[in-house]
């Protein structure tokens, strides 16, 4: 049975770190000395290190763990990210060395260009795409392709874990409660999720059916998010992909 830790990076990134025990792999190491650091704490051996985008608090330290454990990289095929060793687009399929889990890729451009989503286990490690209560800027991509993108992870089962790369969620439900006011569901988050923050521990992984009932770039076809989207742009929007623009231009303000 792997374990997932978050192992804080910068000021509010996550590098999720698997392990069985013995080995262990990186998913988007922005920083190589917080991983050495767990790692001779835990006494593991790094065998892979996994890459969903090529921004840099994602990428920064693939190299140098690379160098150190030689071990092999695995990251997006459409995107230049020095030093991978095997590149991923859509149907790819790998099983990572050292632990043994299989894992699929997903192409979910939006936030960047050949942004990939990594799925097997009930989980998926999803990057800057899909957050806590949220969804990444849109530094390379369209709206269109963003909703395509979250909708191939909303189609994930919903029990899925979803393993994204920041703490954002008490601002994301900040923002969602704006959107959506009457989402009982996003009260109760709220709720929990602040508890967590103030044990200290992180708000991730939530799951795809709770980003279904209270994200609201999931939940563009919901009324009320159609009706808030539509008093902030101060005209009627014909379709999801305009509701969508909507509010992440109104988050991108807030």
């Amino acid at each position: 049975m792997l374990a997932i830790h978050a192992v804080p990076a910068f000021r509010d990134n996550y590098i999720w770190v698997l392990e069985d025990g013995r080995n262990a792999v990186a998913v988007d190491p922005g920083d190589a000395a917080p991983v050495e650091d767990f790692l001779r704490r835990r006494g593991l051996e790094l065998t892979a290190v996994l890459a969903t985008h090529h921004h840099a608090d994602h990428v920064g330290g693939l190299q140098a763990l690379a160098r150190h454990w030689k071990c092999r990289t695995f990251g997006p095929a459409h995107e230049q990210v020095a030093g991978l060793d095997e590149r991923l687009a859509e149907g790819d399929r790998i099983t990572v060395p050292g632990v043994g889990i299989e894992l699929g890729t997903l192409d979910i451009p939006g936030h960047t260009a050949g942004h990939i989503a990594l799925f097997g286990d009930d989980s998926v490690f999803c990057g800057d795409t899909l957050f806590a209560c949220g969804c990444g800027r849109l530094f390379e991509g369209t709206p269109q392709q963003m909703v395509d993108s979250l909708g191939k992870l909303a189609r994930l089962p919903g029990d899925t874990r979803v393993y994204c790369g920041h703490e954002y969620t008490l601002a994301n439900i900040r923002f969602a409660e704006a959107v959506e006011p009457g989402n009982r569901a996003l009260a109760a988050r709220k709720a929990r999720d602040a508890a967590k923050r103030a044990r200290g521990e992180p708000t991730l992984p939530s799951t795809i059916a709770e980003e279904l009932a209270t994200n609201p770039f999931l939940r563009c076809g919901q009324p009320e998010v159609i009706a808030s989207a539509e008093r902030h742009a101060r005209r009627r929007l014909d379709n999801a992909v305009e509701v969508f623009a909507e509010i992440r231009e109104w988050k991108n303000n807030s």
